[in-house]
């Protein structure tokens, strides 16, 4: 079969990639309304530091995860590793929704890790494969979309099963169709994309090492050498600081706010709703003007959401809404950009694997985030999480407009 490059001509088998990145961001959906809940409310669990640890063990997981996941693509092809990701998925919903102890959760997060670490990995690395370099910030925008999109319907919607049915098990039922519905296509629908980046790599001009780099090598030029990579890096990282501070943080501060389940639900789906549909302009921006603008004032405008969030001028629902609609249109502009200028600094012969070391920075922010909310949240409250991670995030913007050079040609 001829290779050929580019969305148009590879639209059927990329459709298919954002319908199952839709599944795999809604099985991190299920988690975002209401576990934090089962936690304070089914186990009695009265540390913030401890409920948010089903966050850090899969922050840490999912990292580890992405960091091994190009290299396991390389070798064992991307969709063999597609549908392990979605093996390792398959116990996650029946644990969140009959777990008899809180190390349930915790465990049912460690799988989670791995399977979103794998899954979502080989969307995002399939879709690069198929578009090749003129629409990376495009089929990034889609990609994530689809995904965090997902995400956010999912929070809204498990967010009214819980307030209709209870906290478990009924609001978890989806994620059993979720998992089977992914496997299912991975397995007899998908095929796989190494092809085209070999393809691509044979066409490409740039410099690359006389051999392959190893996993060691790119783990370093990623994280640190390369200055472009290393400000990408921290900045996707702190981006993730936000969503695992907001993924714990913001279902126990609005309940306690007076806010209703229901409402928390609505809280907890804008912003990756926002998140996930505004990618779909800004990834083909990225395309247009640079990754650099879109980074760094998509990091003060999360900022700016963070105020807003932890101010008392507005009552919270209003608060709350208006933040999560500015934290989705920062992360909208940041998350298709990141990814796409890694895609531009990286070789072909070692894209995936840098890929995967900058999805482990962005992902250990889970943890980071978590930890943090953790620790600021038992020693000063709640609001105090936002605050800080407001803070942090302006300040890693500031970092990428001083050291961050445009990767776009």
């Amino acid at each position: 079969m001829e290779i050929k490059l580019g969305l148009k001509e590879n639209w059927q088998q990329f459709s298919l990639l954002v319908l199952i990145n839709m599944f795999v961001g809604g099985m991190v959906g299920l988690e975002r309304t209401v576990v934090p809940l089962v936690g304070t409310e089914e186990f009695k669990i009265g540390s913030d530091l401890l409920i948010f640890s089903f966050i850090i063990a899969f922050g840490v997981v999912k990292a580890f995860t992405n960091l091994v996941s190009g290299v396991l693509a390389d070798r064992y092809t991307r969709k063999r590793i597609l549908i392990f990701g979605w093996l390792a998925g398959l116990p996650v919903p029946f644990l969140l929704a009959w777990g008899p102890t809180w190390n349930w959760i915790i465990a049912a997060n460690v799988l989670l890790g791995i399977s979103q670490g794998l899954a979502w990995s080989m969307t995002v690395n399939m879709k690069i494969d198929l578009v090749g370099p003129g629409k990376r910030g495009l089929a990034m925008g889609l990609n994530e979309a689809a995904g965090y999109g997902a995400v956010g319907l999912t929070a809204l919607l498990t967010g009214y099963l819980a307030s209709r049915y209870g906290l478990r098990p009924q609001p978890f039922y989806i994620g059993i169709f979720y998992t089977l519905a992914g496997l299912l296509l991975s397995g007899f629908v998908v095929r796989d994309t190494r092809s085209h980046a070999q393809f691509e790599s044979a066409q490409h001009q740039t410099t690359s090492p006389a051999h392959k780099p190893d996993l060691f090598w790119v783990f370093r030029e990623t994280s640190f050498r390369n200055k472009n990579l290393f400000a990408i890096s921290q900045a996707g990282l702190i981006n993730n600081l936000n969503d695992g501070m907001s993924w714990g943080v913001f279902p126990l501060l609005f309940l306690s706010a007076g806010v209703s389940l229901q409402g928390v639900g609505w809280i907890k789906a804008v912003y990756p709703v926002v998140w996930g549909v505004g990618q779909i302009i800004t990834g083909p921006l990225a395309d247009r003007i640079g990754r650099k603008p879109l980074i760094v004032w998509g990091m003060i405008i999360q900022a700016v959401g963070h105020v807003v969030i932890g101010t008392e001028m507005l009552p919270p629902f209003a608060s709350g809404i208006s933040g999560s609609v500015l934290l989705g249109i920062g992360t909208a502009m940041v998350y298709p950009s990141l990814l796409a200028a890694v895609s531009d600094v990286a070789h072909p012969s070692w894209r995936a694997s840098s890929l995967g070391v900058y999805r482990f920075w962005r992902d250990i922010g889970y943890a980071v985030g978590a930890v943090m909310s953790g620790v600021v949240a038992n020693m000063l409250g709640l609001i105090w999480a936002v605050h800080v991670a407001g803070a942090i995030t302006f300040l890693s913007g500031v970092f990428v407009w001083v050291r961050m050079r445009e990767t776009v040609r």
